[in-house]
């Protein structure tokens, strides 16, 4: 089954570029080019993409405001963000906004062909560290978060899971450090989506950061959710 791809990208060239990427493989076809956010979002809802690769700064509507109305819209599409730095201003709202994951704007055909693949699948495409330092830009300097009662339907084991999940730490890197095997982790951590009801991993890592289980600055060898001096 070939899956539909929109693009949206205000600069001509970079929509060129990412239509022979993406035309040039037999699981994926292009169905759409948008070159502003307001295009972007009525494109998406008259094509119904399974994917839409979306730039985080457009004119008209910037990228944010666009993947959370196509979220709501068309909230089977899986959004995967386009962006120029790693640690972009607006990534992390986009993230919130309802992205799957993002990529970078100079990211290699197959880096880019591997993310969309990986939203396909219900991955998030968003490498751990990296959404470690994006949470830790934008959460730094901030009230102390309050925390969210949710996190009462947590089991312990489970809490400690989803603080080092927060600090970057891999499924596999996680069972070594608790002594588990990777499958258990992977349950944990199915368990925790569900209870919370979050959507994914990165859903899972902006909780933590945002409820208190993580802090910005945290070292993966510190003990998850410890406050300073505790």
């Amino acid at each position: 089954m070939t899956a539909r791809v929109l693009i949206c990208d205000d600069q001509e060239l970079m929509r060129v570029g990412l239509r022979m990427v993406v035309d040039s493989q037999p699981d994926l076809t292009v169905v759409g080019e948008a070159a502003d956010g307001v295009a972007a979002v009525r494109l998406a809802e008259r094509t119904w993409p399974d994917v839409v690769l979306l730039d985080v700064r457009m004119p008209a509507l910037d990228g944010v405001t666009a993947a959370a109305r196509i979220a709501a819209a068309v909230p089977e599409t899986r959004l995967l963000m386009i962006t120029t730095f790693d640690l972009d201003e607006y990534a992390y709202a986009a993230l919130r906004a309802g992205a799957h994951g993002f990529v970078l704007k100079d990211a290699p055909a197959a880096e880019l062909l591997v993310a969309i693949r990986g939203v396909l699948r219900g991955d998030a495409m968003v490498a751990p560290s990296v959404t470690r330092r994006l949470l830790e830009r934008h959460v730094t300097g901030a009230a102390a978060p309050e925390p969210d009662p949710r996190s009462e339907v947590l089991t312990e084991r489970e809490r400690e899971v989803l603080g080092l999940v927060a600090l970057g730490l891999s499924n596999a890197e996680i069972a070594g450090r608790l002594f588990l095997g990777e499958t258990t982790v992977k349950t944990h951590i199915g368990r925790i989506l569900a209870k919370l009801r979050l959507r994914d991993r990165i859903g899972a890592v902006v909780f933590a950061y945002e409820s208190g289980l993580a802090r910005p600055g945290a070292r993966p060898g510190a003990r998850p959710g410890a406050r300073p001096g505790g």
